[in-house]
């Protein structure tokens, strides 16, 4: 069964491209509300062409995520392929089952030209379809044939300690560097805000885990979004729980937030944070990025906390997974006064 078109029944232009590609994509599996499809892969190897990012190349073995994090920018991937409910990018997962293949051919060619690559850019390469299609392991396998690779991947995910060996030999053959992306160590306002992904709490010990097996890592304090996470007390508490788990490095960067995931963050907030509404349409109401004194500070406290955790662990060099600094404008509401909308019991005893 393929993946039906979800344009109207009314429009009879051609699909074309990656969208009549997955169209015609193989159901494979089908669990609770999510679907799996075998998707070709064209290439493997994305060229990341704004001039924003620090890296050159990304990978991504899967189109769509299933942890459903609200805030998600890449929601907008899924428009390629005629797909407009902003849903779809969780309930539609689609697998580019021979790219493990691809990139060893990119990879003998010299496609990447020695420039950084980061996978797990755009959807989590750990997402729970990589135990059923192990692409993510295929394509590491690939990286451990080759030497001299500037290599990064970003997870919320710990299945990625099932390859701790594979990110081993990576570590002696690369520059490499794994980003575990914790939004916040609040449990309660992590369930809220990433749904299906791993608690924070055992992002940490595969943190720690991976720095003791020799692994450079470090957290990704990704994003700060304004008055939810971004109160000094709760980057510091970050900050402190990576120093501790081992990691070498924190970055964190403001939200910034596409039409795509505004149209599934919007109605968050307003079941779950009503009296943010207002504050972000207006700050998002004419551009995703926003601009102002705000940055500044949470740029300088994330500067601050490196400094007095030692987490600055990249000696001055931009890593390959840090995305582009956001800016935002700052909220007159105080971020401590947020409040878990779970059970107070729920909430207590997460803390």
């Amino acid at each position: 069964m393929a993946c039906p078109s979800l344009r109207g029944l009314g429009d009879k232009t051609p699909l074309v491209g990656i969208a009549r590609m997955a169209a015609q994509s193989p159901l494979v599996r089908e669990r609770a509300e999510v679907e799996y499809y075998r998707l070709a892969a064209r290439s493997t190897l994305n060229r990341e062409s704004s001039g924003r990012m620090p890296f050159a190349w990304t990978i991504n073995p899967y189109r769509g995520c299933e942890f459903g994090c609200h805030y998600c920018y890449a929601r907008y991937t899924h428009e390629f392929m005629e797909m407009w409910d902003s849903r779809d990018f969780e309930r539609k997962i689609y697998a580019k089952t021979d790219a493990a293949e691809r990139l060893r051919e990119e990879l003998r060619q010299g496609r990447d030209k020695g420039l950084p690559i980061a996978l797990g850019t755009a959807t989590d390469p750990y997402q729970p379809a990589e135990r059923q299609f192990e692409i993510t392991r295929r394509m590491l396998e690939v990286f451990a044939e080759f030497r001299g690779l500037d290599l990064s991947i970003t997870t919320k995910s710990v299945l990625i300690l099932r390859d701790v060996d594979l990110l081993q030999a990576l570590a002696m053959r690369h520059r490499f560097s794994v980003h575990m992306t914790v939004t916040t160590h609040d449990e309660c306002l992590a369930r809220l805000l990433e749904p299906k992904a791993p608690a924070p709490a055992q992002r940490l010990e595969a943190v720690r885990r991976l720095a003791q097996a020799g692994i450079r890592v470090g957290v990704n304090a990704m994003p700060v979004l304004p008055g939810l996470n971004d109160a000094p007390r709760m980057l510091e508490a970050l900050a402190a729980h990576a120093a501790q788990a081992g990691a070498s490095f924190l970055y964190g960067n403001i939200l910034f937030l596409m039409p795509s995931a505004m149209k599934q963050f919007m109605p968050f907030l307003e079941r779950e944070f009503p009296h943010l509404v207002k504050r972000y349409r207006r700050l998002y109401a004419r551009t995703a990025y926003l601009r102002g004194e705000y940055p500044e500070k949470i740029t300088q406290l994330l500067a601050e906390l490196r400094a007095r955790y030692g987490l600055d662990g990249n000696r001055g060099e931009v890593p390959a997974a840090a995305r582009h600094p956001q800016m935002a404008l700052p909220f007159s509401a105080s971020p401590e006064q947020v409040e878990c909308r779970l059970p107070l019991t729920a909430c207590h005893d997460a803390r």
